[in-house]
């Protein structure tokens, strides 16, 4: 195989996105290659944190506004699980269920697998879900999961509009957990990536064993269809 200019500029115009990861994987390898590792006596650089400073210092120094987000954050887990819990039940579809168990249960090998300490100036509340500030894992975030398994149903359904607003309350919320330390980046990173995987993995499943919302007389009505 030949590569002449006219090769080198039609993958450049057709395909950008692949030349741009061509390019950033060269980067972060020099990178990773060149930084210094953090010691184990210190706690660990976080971006996102470093991103969120001025919220951590505000929500930190202002109980009742960080009590207000937190709820408001609660009543977005709620809504959540709402729309689940009505497609499952209601609409008698069962992926986006499917998706959330496969995916909470990862989450709670991976959380109890790696116990990562909790990062400094964690702000907490009592309005905040899990409630009353019980312990939790922080690998990796069933928050941010959720609401994207619940976005990406939306999208199937032709439901625009709402998808759109749970990505908005998505990154709000991304944003408040990165101010309250109530997760690292990395945690809401691979949430995003969670809710993506185990949404098309239930789909996978959905299809392998032909799961029907249709009434059967003998099965009930999630029965398997051969």
């Amino acid at each position: 195989m030949k590569w002449g200019i006219d090769d080198v500029a039609g993958v450049l115009k057709y395909h950008p996105l692949p030349c741009f990861f061509a390019v950033a994987l060269l980067f972060f390898m020099g990178v990773e290659y060149t930084l210094r590792m953090i010691p184990s006596d210190s706690p660990p650089l976080d971006v996102g944190f470093v991103a969120t400073r001025w919220l951590n210092h505000v929500l930190s120094t202002s109980p009742s506004l960080n009590t207000l987000f937190a709820a408001l954050n609660t009543v977005f887990v709620g809504m959540q699980t709402t729309y689940i819990l009505w497609v499952f039940l209601v609409e008698g579809r069962v992926r986006p269920g499917l998706a959330a168990l496969f995916m909470f249960t990862c989450r709670g090998i991976l959380g109890y697998s790696t116990q990562l300490p909790l990062p400094q100036d964690f702000v907490g509340s009592g309005a905040d879900f899990p409630v009353g500030n019980v312990s939790f894992f922080l690998f990796y975030s069933g928050h941010v999961a959720s609401a994207v398994i619940g976005s990406l149903d939306m999208r199937r359904m032709q439901r625009r509009g709402l998808a759109w607003t749970f990505d908005f309350l998505n990154i709000l919320q991304i944003v408040r957990l990165l101010g309250t330390r109530g997760h690292y980046t990395i945690d809401l990173a691979v949430g995003v990536g969670a809710g993506m995987l185990f949404d098309t993995l239930a789909g996978k499943y959905e299809e392998s064993r032909k799961i029907s919302a249709a009434p059967s007389p003998t099965n009930g009505v999630y029965s398997s269809i051969r």
